[in-house]
């Protein structure tokens, strides 16, 4: 799979935890904002990821996905400070491995 097709699906993924975070518990909802913010910050990249030539990639994406990363790993700590979130700061987790994985390719 493609750089840009992977940092799509990512995109994707990030935008479908945030619109699942809207139907969970109240507490969630501090996290939610963080987890929304990273995903504004991705989508902002989707549609110009298959115009970015092969050899800029690195250089172009590295800071968008860092600053998503970081972003992500704010609301996965404030999921793992509330009690009953589990699952939203693992699936949090999730992504953050996603990111770092695609990372690593460039």
């Amino acid at each position: 799979m493609s750089i840009s097709n992977r940092f799509r699906d990512i995109a994707k993924d990030v935008a479908a935890f945030r619109t699942q975070l809207k139907s969970c518990d109240p507490s969630a909802e501090q996290g939610a904002r963080v987890v929304k913010k990273a995903s504004k910050g991705l989508q902002e990249w989707v549609d110009q990821v298959g115009e970015i030539p092969r050899m800029r990639l690195e250089s172009q994406l590295t800071p968008i996905l860092l600053k998503a990363h970081d972003t992500l790993d704010k609301a996965r700590l404030i999921f793992e400070e509330v009690e009953g979130l589990d699952a939203q700061a693992d699936a949090t987790w999730e992504l953050q491995q996603k990111i770092y994985r695609l990372l690593n390719d460039l």
